[in-house]
């Protein structure tokens, strides 16, 4: 059977991992898929040939628009990043009547709605795996691994980065800033590493993930954002006398009133599978109600990691080319006209526990002024840790544990702690999931 043309859009770190899988795997790959899959064209503006035995066997190109122009090529593989010139590309490529794969999860999040209703209209398939946690196919396991199941909550350690910080924040007592510098440095984290402290690299793929679990449309902009920049290792150390441990986490949810989405620090306990998961791994959580929880743990990134969950939607692809587009697994898992229109939760309306730590005055009375604030929100108290001042201080800490409560009371609480006169500084607040399961 004659082989799929693929042109590869980028030849960076993923493109070249592409590439090599492709050409190393090239006989294993075929067994598979049932015809041979070969890269044809490719645009990159540098590479470098030396790490891309074979290349020169192909047509490479400064041009990404006119490989998804060329009639010759079936399918694209969009490796470029970013939202433009990607999204006018991976648009151009289905108008063409192409098949899409993207590792891009910042496209997916912003324009999937777009993207995914241009290529029902074609009949052609854009397949993504590879956008979310690396090669970690979680993408597949929740479209149709679960597909028995309802989903009732998924959590992830989904960015690499943010988890490399904490795991060496808790491994060797260091500081946000200076564990921040060498993972710039081992090239974990960008120069501008906002993505990824603050929680955005993250929220990207949740918005995917929860589109997949729940059946609704991609919602980026409702997704709550909060970064690590403002843990501290006293934080750390205090999580784990309780018995947890901190974790950057996406979490969503189905509850009667709606769709949790949020992207936040979050003590979990450190018996949890997830918990231990540390250094630049990703690991996603899923809990269902026929099957219960499932954990799929892997390299969230990387060269070769990434690129076997590109090969594999490759090979998926090439598998239905010729199958009724009416009758292939449906991009986000659910049918299109099934989609759900459940709300998205403001922050506010979400309940979770939560870990506050303060620095107070060193005098009596101070720990009744702020149970008592508490107390008055209907917030009650799990656990509490007082560290008394060192000499000469004037001021200790506080450390308390809540049980369940709304993000709305807790806010109105906090205002009330930081307006006494006893209270020096804003309060830290870390929200805090116990991860049980039904």
């Amino acid at each position: 059977m004659k082989p799929v043309n693929v042109g590869l859009l980028g030849l960076g770190t993923v493109g070249g991992g592409t590439f090599n899988v492709l050409n190393r795997n090239a006989e294993e790959i075929t067994r598979r898929a049932g015809r041979g899959i070969r890269i044809t064209h490719a645009a990159a503006r540098e590479y470098d040939p030396a790490g891309l035995p074979g290349v020169e066997g192909i047509d490479v190109s400064d041009d990404a628009f006119s490989v998804v122009e060329n009639p010759d090529v079936d399918i694209v593989v969009e490796l470029i990043g970013g939202y433009e010139p990607a999204r006018e590309l991976v648009l151009k490529a289905i108008a063409n009547g192409k098949h899409v794969v993207t590792a891009n999860k910042a496209l997916i999040a912003m324009h999937g709605n777009e993207i995914f209703a241009a290529a029902q209209d074609k009949g052609v398939m854009v397949a993504f795996e590879a956008a979310v946690a690396g090669g970690i196919p979680i993408i597949k396991a929740i479209r149709e691994g679960l597909a028995a199941n309802q989903i009732e909550w998924l959590t992830g350690i989904i960015n690499g980065t943010g988890n490399f910080i904490l795991t060496e924040m808790r491994d060797k007592g260091r500081d946000f800033a200076d564990v921040l510098k060498e993972a710039q440095a081992l090239g974990y984290a960008e120069a501008d590493p906002t993505f990824d402290v603050e929680g955005i690299d993250a929220a990207h793929k949740l918005t995917i993930l929860a589109a997949l679990a729940f059946g609704i449309p991609l919602q980026f902009d409702k997704v709550y954002t909060e970064g690590i920049g403002r843990i501290t290792r006293e934080d750390v150390v205090y999580a784990e006398q309780f018995g947890y441990r901190i974790k950057h986490l996406g979490y969503t949810r189905r509850t009667d009133r709606g769709i949790e989405m949020r992207v936040h620090p979050t003590l979990i306990p450190e018996r949890r599978l997830i918990a231990n998961v540390d250094g630049v791994m990703n690991a996603v959580l899923v809990n269902a109600d026929a099957v219960g929880p499932t954990l799929y743990y892997g390299a969230g990134a990387g060269a070769e990691p990434t690129a076997s969950a590109v090969v594999a939607d490759l090979v998926d692809v090439t598998r239905t080319l010729t199958a009724d587009p009416q009758n292939r697994v449906p991009h986000l898992a659910f049918q299109p006209g099934s989609i759900s229109d459940l709300p998205i939760l403001a922050m506010d309306d979400i309940e979770t526990a939560y870990y506050l730590r303060m620095q107070v005055a060193d005098r009596p009375g101070v720990m009744a002024e702020v149970t008592s604030i508490l107390g008055d929100a209907g917030i009650s108290i799990e656990a509490i840790l007082q560290k008394e001042p060192a000499p000469d201080a004037d001021r200790a800490s506080i450390i308390l544990l809540t049980h369940v409560v709304q993000e709305r009371q807790m806010n109105e609480a906090i205002t009330r702690i930081e307006a006494l006169d006893s209270i020096h500084g804003a309060v830290t607040r870390i929200r805090l999931e116990h991860l049980e399961v039904n």
